[in-house]
């Protein structure tokens, strides 16, 4: 059985109270820009540097 959308409501307002919502926020704009950097780094052609 999966988690139903009131558990994860609950879940979701518990991590709020402990963490504090401005946490939250530079926490979660921290792993958006570490997915983007991945992103960036995975499409980037390398580069031949055989002569």
């Amino acid at each position: 059985m999966g988690i139903s959308p009131w558990q994860l409501l609950i879940v979701l307002l518990i991590v709020i109270v402990l963490f504090g919502s401005k946490r939250l926020r530079s926490l979660g704009g921290d792993i958006g820009g570490a997915i983007r950097d991945f992103r960036k780094a995975a499409n980037k052609q390398p580069e031949d540097n055989e002569q």
